[in-house]
This record gives structure tokens, C-alpha cells and sequence, in this order.
């Protein structure tokens, strides 16, 4: 197996326990200096997009700001040579006191056994 493929599961549940610590330090040593994330928000089909290590983390600090007692649970993960998928269900509170609940995914893509692209899918969810 060649180094972009040599993603693991533990890799992926390693990712996944840094982001239910709300560690940014932890989450960050995952990532390659030059990734780019895609978060489900934003102004473009796409939603926002961060590129470079300091973008990204910028951006993933904006979730633990709008979501502070964020939680993954309910996880699967699925590996195809360098690239990783988590489905997850996410929890947690805005800081206007609405729960939120919501079932996502990541898509994950290594190279050099760091993730260079990161790209974040939730539902939409309507209340009647």
C-alpha cells in the first residue's frame, strides 16, 4: 500500500476524538499545511471555503464558538485508499440556547498521511 493510502482507522477516530475534545492544537496536527476546508454554510454552492493551515483552523474555531458543547456521535466511518468519510450525528447547543441536532458527514482527503482537504455536509433541518 502506497503512503496515499495509507490511512487508518484509528487516524480516523483519532480525528474525530480531537474534534469531540474541541482540542484545536490535537485537530491541527492532522492537517497539512496547505488544506483547504469546505464548511456547509456559506456564500457559495460549495458553503465557505478556508484555504491554509491558519484558515482552517480559523474556521473550524468558528464551530466551537457558534456550537461550544458540540458533540460527533453516532459515527461510522467508511476508508477508500486516501480518502476518508465520517457520518456522524451532531449535537449541541447555539449560543442563543437553540439545540441543534443534526445528521452530516466529512469528507476527508489525505496525502502524505495529513488531510489536505476537508469538506463538511449537514442536513437541513425544518421544524413544522
Amino acid at each position: 500500500m502506497s503512503q496515499e493510502q495509507a490511512v487508518s482507522m484509528d487516524i480516523a477516530e483519532a480525528i474525530l476524538d480531537a474534534f469531540n475534545a474541541h482540542d484545536l492544537d490535537a485537530i491541527m496536527e492532522f492537517f497539512a499545511d496547505d488544506c483547504s476546508l469546505d464548511m456547509p454554510r456559506g456564500p457559495d454552492p460549495w458553503g465557505q471555503r478556508f484555504v491554509g493551515k491558519a484558515a482552517v483552523r480559523e474556521g473550524l474555531a468558528t464551530r466551537f464558538a457558534g456550537l461550544p458543547d458540540v458533540h460527533y456521535g453516532d459515527v461510522r466511518h467508511w476508508i477508500s485508499g486516501n480518502m476518508v468519510v465520517s457520518e456522524w450525528l451532531l449535537t449541541g447547543t447555539r449560543a442563543d440556547g437553540v439545540r441543534v441536532s443534526v445528521r452530516g458527514c466529512d469528507h476527508y482527503e489525505f496525502s502524505g498521511g495529513k488531510v489536505v482537504r476537508k469538506d463538511a455536509y449537514w442536513k437541513l433541518v425544518e421544524k413544522p
